[in-house]
């Protein structure tokens, strides 16, 4: 037999999970968003996308050949490249993290 005191510490605990998991996804913020502008294709040395977890296609992290800022970059990476995430999580993985957050 549980006594009442075990039975409110299992709630308790049941309640502090339940706010974990709902808290979750507020600690991953998005990036700042681009500004609606797809990159220039032209101004950046390597091509392709990914679909991102929202099912979006985002251009994958790229230099540009002029060296500034790409239209729409939303991070630039520590390996010289800019990254086009709509999200903090994951951005610029594969290319030594974020250097900058772009404005």
């Amino acid at each position: 037999m549980i006594g009442h005191h075990s039975e409110i510490t299992i709630m308790n605990r049941a309640i502090l999970l339940l706010l974990a998991t709902l808290a979750c996804p507020l600690t991953y913020a998005k990036a700042p968003a681009a500004a609606g502008n797809p990159p220039d294709e032209t101004q950046l040395i390597e091509h392709g996308s990914y679909t991102n977890k929202d099912g979006n296609a985002v251009h994958r992290p790229a230099h540009s050949k002029s060296g500034q800022k790409p239209q729409g970059a939303t991070a630039q990476c520590r390996d010289g490249s800019y990254s086009f995430s709509q999200h903090h999580r994951g951005t610029c993985s594969r290319h030594g993290g974020v250097l900058a957050w772009l404005g």
